[in-house]
């Protein structure tokens, strides 16, 4: 079994930065994909970002540009960088893991999630 437990959320203004951190236990992680997915109030779960064991990234275009997704494989931790953040990024963040290489982006496609970390961007 994974348990993975996101951190790092918050208050913050619009224009402002936020970095994420999902720690993971229970196995390695160093080869499966880990990605972030975000549900805002009344909406649906959406992909965010992924990165597989060697590096290659998946960005959603909403996100592209003003976010980077990276892994600490040693720490079994993987971490997303928010930059000019908008009103519109606020949202609950999860994090998400799936064994394999292929990088996804469909909610069904992941095994394992965490309990989510709330992000709140002020106007």
């Amino acid at each position: 079994q994974v348990q993975l437990v996101e951190s790092g959320g918050g208050l913050v203004q619009a224009g402002g930065s936020l970095r994420l951190s999902c720690a993971a236990s229970g196995r390695t992680l160093s080869t499966w994909v880990m990605a972030w997915f975000r549900q805002a109030l009344g909406k649906e779960r959406e992909f965010v970002a992924a990165i597989s064991w060697s590096g290659s990234r998946s960005y959603a275009d909403p996100v592209k540009g003003r976010s980077s997704i990276f892994r600490d494989n040693a720490k079994n931790t993987v971490y997303l960088q928010m930059n000019s953040l908008k009103p519109e990024d606020t949202a609950v963040y999860y994090c998400a893991a799936v064994s394999g290489s292929r990088l996804r982006v469909g909610v069904n496609d992941y095994d394992f999630w965490g309990q989510g970390t709330q992000v709140t961007v002020s106007s």
